[in-house]
C-alpha cells in the first residue's frame, strides 16, 4: 500500500463538528483516492454527511466525486442533538455501524429471514477498528455493484488492500463473536459473493491474467471451556486449482462452479489430565464439517448455472496439531488408523427362459449370479511426525479399483455410459460419501480415536500454544451434466490454539 493512508472513517465521524458550524449542507471523508497527490479533478470515492431540512436528522452517502456526483449508496436517518458540540456520541455511531452491518448482510442473495437480530456492542476497546472494517466492507460491496467501470478496479484494489491487513484481523474476529454463528455465515456469503463477483469480472476482462491471490480465505481460532474451534470460510474462485482437464468448460457448468464457497468447522475436545510424573493433554475429535455452498439465489443458479448440484465436494482433508514449545513434551500418542463404516449390499442378476415346442423335448435355461460390495469411501489415517500429529481423511472411488478421488480423473466411460456409477446423482442417492447439500461431517463418535501429549509436570500452571495447520481439497467430476471436465482445488490455512495446564 506504500504511502496511501488507512481511512479512519471512525475517528471523522467522531470529530464531525456541531450543525451549525457547518460553511455548507454537507461535510464529506475522502476514502479513495487517499493521497494528496491526485488531482481535485480526479473522480474520488467520498464519505458524505449531508443535512436533511429536519435539522435533528443527517444521513451518509457513499458517492463518486467527480463532474457530476453519483450516489452509490444512502444511509437510514440518523437522529441527532443539532446544539451539541460532538453530535456522535458512541450511541449514534453504534446506531450508524448496524445501520452498515445491515445493509451488507442484505448483499447476501441467500440471506435468513429468521427474527435473529444483531446485537448492539456495549463499550469495548476495539470499537473504532469494528467500525472502520465494517464500513469499508460496506464499501467494497458497493464498489463491486455500483462503481462506474472506470474507477472500479482501482477503488476495489485500495479498499481489498486495507481489508486483508493484520490490522482488521482482531476486529473481523470480534465481529465474527458479536454477529453470532447464523448471520456470520450471512456475512461471510455476502463478502464471498462480491469477491466472485469481482474475480469473475477481471476473468472476463483479463482472459484470468489478473489472479486474485491478495484475498486469503478467513479463518479464525477459539479455545475455550475444553473445545477447540477453528472457522473457515473461502469463495471457490479464490482456490488454487491443482489440476484439471482440458481448460474448456462451458459457461453455464463454469458459472456453477464458480459461485459457491467453502465453508468448514473443525471442533476438538481437550482435557488435561494430571498425573503422578507427567501431565496428559488429551484432544479428541468432536466434528468436523465442510459444506460447499450456493452463493446465489437458486432461480439464478438454475437460469445461469447448470445446476445446483454441479459443484465441488471435499475430498481429502489433511490436517496436523503440533504444540510450538516442545521443552516440556515428553511423547505423542494417536490411534490406529481406520475406514468409516462399510456399508454391505448384494447385487443380484439371473436369467430364466424356457422352451417347449409340441411333441419335442423342453428346454431351461437358468443362470444367477450374486456378489456382495463392501462401500467404505473415506478412510480416516492417523501418524506422527516429531511432536506432530498428523489426522487426514481421504475419498476413493469405490467403484473402480479404490482409487483417491483428489489425485484422479473420472473414467470417460463412467461419464457417458453409466448413470449408476459412484459419484453420478452422488447427492440423492442412499448410499453416498456426502450430505444431501453436498457436504462431509465427520464426527467423534465415528473418529473418536484421540491424541495425546505427556507433558512434564514443569508446565503444570503455564499456557501452551498449539499450531493447528491444514489442507482441504474440494474437487469436480460430473454429476448429472454431461462433460468430461473435472478439476481440483486446494486450500491451505493456519492458526493457533491455547490451553492452560492445571
Amino acid at each position: 500500500m506504500g504511502s496511501e493512508q488507512f481511512p479512519d472513517v471512525f475517528t471523522w465521524v467522531q470529530n464531525i463538528p456541531q450543525i451549525t458550524k457547518w460553511s455548507s449542507t454537507s461535510v464529506s471523508f475522502r476514502i479513495f483516492p487517499s493521497t494528496s497527490s491526485f488531482l481535485s479533478s480526479h473522480p474520488s470515492l467520498d464519505l458524505l454527511a449531508q443535512k436533511n431540512p429536519n435539522p435533528k436528522i443527517l444521513t451518509f452517502s457513499i458517492v463518486i466525486r467527480s463532474t457530476l456526483p453519483l450516489y452509490l449508496w444512502t444511509s437510514n436517518q440518523i437522529n441527532i442533538n443539532p446544539k451539541s458540540s460532538n453530535p456522535f456520541d458512541e450511541e449514534t455511531i453504534v446506531s450508524l455501524m448496524l445501520n452498515f452491518i445491515h445493509d451488507v448482510l442484505g448483499y447476501a442473495s441467500n440471506r435468513t429471514t429468521s427474527t435473529i437480530k444483531i446485537p448492539k456492542p456495549s463499550s469495548c476497546n476495539d470499537l473504532k477498528d469494528i467500525f472502520n472494517l465494517v464500513f469499508l466492507t460496506l464499501s467494497f460491496l458497493v464498489s463491486v455493484y455500483e462503481t462506474p467501470t472506470s474507477l472500479r478496479d482501482d477503488c476495489l484494489s485500495f479498499l481489498n488492500d486495507h481489508l486483508v491487513t493484520c490490522r482488521l484481523r482482531q476486529p473481523s474476529i470480534s465481529l465474527m463473536k458479536l454477529l453470532g454463528s447464523n448471520l456470520e455465515e450471512q456475512w461471510m456469503r455476502s463478502v464471498n459473493l462480491a469477491v466472485t463477483n469481482w474475480l469473475v469480472g477481471l476473468q472476463a476482462t483479463n482472459g484470468g491474467s489478473r489472479r486474485f491471490a491478495s484475498w486469503p480465505s478467513f479463518s479464525y481460532a477459539v479455545s475455550t471451556s475444553g473445545l477447540w474451534k477453528v472457522q473457515l470460510y473461502c469463495p471457490l474462485v479464490a482456490m488454487e486449482v491443482e489440476r484439471k482437464s482440458n481448460p474448456f468448460v462451458d459457461s453455464k457448468l463454469l458459472f456453477s462452479l464458480n459461485f459457491h464457497q467453502l465453508e468448514g468447522v473443525m471442533q476438538f475436545n481437550y482435557k488435561v489430565a494430571v498425573r503422578e510424573k507427567w501431565i496428559d493433554v488429551v484432544v479428541k475429535i468432536d466434528n468436523i464439517r465442510y459444506d460447499v455452498i450456493r452463493l446465489v439465489s437458486e432461480r439464478l443458479m438454475a437460469r445461469k448455472g447448470a445446476g445446483e448440484q454441479e459443484k465441488h465436494f471435499p475430498s481429502r482433508i489433511s490436517l496436523q496439531l503440533t504444540p510450538t514449545l516442545q521443552t516440556n513434551i515428553i511423547s505423542v500418542s494417536v490411534s490406529k488408523s481406520s475406514n468409516n463404516p462399510g456399508r454391505e449390499f448384494e447385487v443380484e442378476k439371473s436369467i430364466e427362459g424356457a422352451f417347449n415346442p409340441p411333441n419335442s423335448i423342453g428346454l431351461t435355461i437358468a443362470t444367477r449370479e450374486a456378489a456382495r460390495v463392501s462401500m467404505t469411501p473415506w478412510k480416516f489415517e492417523q501418524s506422527v511426525l516429531g511432536y506432530t500429529a498428523n489426522l487426514n481423511w481421504l475419498l476413493y472411488d469405490s467403484s473402480l479399483g479404490g482409487r483417491e478421488v483428489f489425485s484422479s480423473r473420472p473414467s470417460k466411460l463412467s461419464v457417458m455410459m453409466n448413470p449408476r456409477s459412484w459419484f453420478k446423482d452422488r447427492y440423492a442417492r442412499a448410499y453416498r460419501s456426502f450430505t444431501r447439500r453436498g457436504g462431509v461431517i465427520f464426527a467423534g463418535d465415528e473418529y473418536g480415536e484421540c491424541v495425546v501429549w505427556k507433558v512434564g509436570r514443569e508446565a503444570l500452571g503455564k499456557t501452551m500454544e498449539w499450531e493447528i495447520k491444514g489442507s482441504i481439497w474440494l474437487t469436480y467430476w460430473p454429476n448429472t451434466h454431461k462433460t468430461f471436465y473435472h478439476e481440483t482445488r486446494r486450500l491451505d490455512f493456519k492458526e493457533f490454539l491455547y490451553l492452560t495446564i492445571a
